[in-house]
């Protein structure tokens, strides 16, 4: 009969030595973090292309009767808000945003560029535009609103669609986080 021999090799790491070798390298290890931060930092600060946020936000509520709002009206509206963030980036509004403000895009990047977000349990949607130009981020954000509170008004029988934010002209990159890159380069 074979009689099979189990080798047991035990391996004893010493943490003082692993921690004394990493110590007696801690200039180069230093040196390595600062030029990868360094490497982080040039990159997303000349090579990145900064975008910009613009958001404005709209009410959607339906009424049955022009007099009283019902809890049957505020049931369909919160229903309906997952409706409108597809209404919203229909190819009919974006080609309608397109055609009226003259911006030299197709419809499809156009909606890369637009996040439609509704909050739990509220009707209202907040629209964002991300863009290399604050201005154009602000002017698609609001062209955007008024066409797709038309089509919402349209398709839903919605008797309206309120402003309650007008989109805003950011003042301060979005992207790229020159802090955040830079420290993960650092940590890296």
């Amino acid at each position: 009969m074979d009689s099979k021999q189990y080798n047991s090799d035990e391996i004893e790491i010493d943490l003082g030595e692993i921690f004394a070798i990493l110590m007696g390298r801690i200039f180069f290890i230093l040196f390595c973090a600062v030029l990868a931060g360094a490497a982080a930092f040039l990159v997303s600060k000349f090579l990145v292309t900064e975008l910009y946020e613009s958001s404005t936000s709209v009410y959607v509520l339906s009424k049955q009767n022009s007099e009283t709002i019902t809890y049957t009206d505020v049931q369909l509206g919160t229903q309906l808000t997952n409706d409108y963030p597809q209404l919203i980036k229909s190819r009919t509004v974006l080609d309608n945003v397109l055609m009226n403000s003259g911006i030299d895009m197709t419809a499809g990047q156009l909606a890369k560029k637009i996040n439609v977000t509704t909050s739990n349990n509220t009707r209202i949607l907040v629209i964002t535009v991300t863009d290399e130009s604050p201005e154009r981020a602000q002017f698609l954000a609001d062209e955007v609103r008024k066409e797709a509170a038309i089509r919402i008004k349209e398709i839903t029988d919605i008797q309206a669609v309120n402003l309650v934010d007008s989109a805003n002209l950011p003042t301060s990159p979005s992207s790229p986080n020159v802090i955040r890159w830079t420290l993960i380069g650092f940590l890296v």
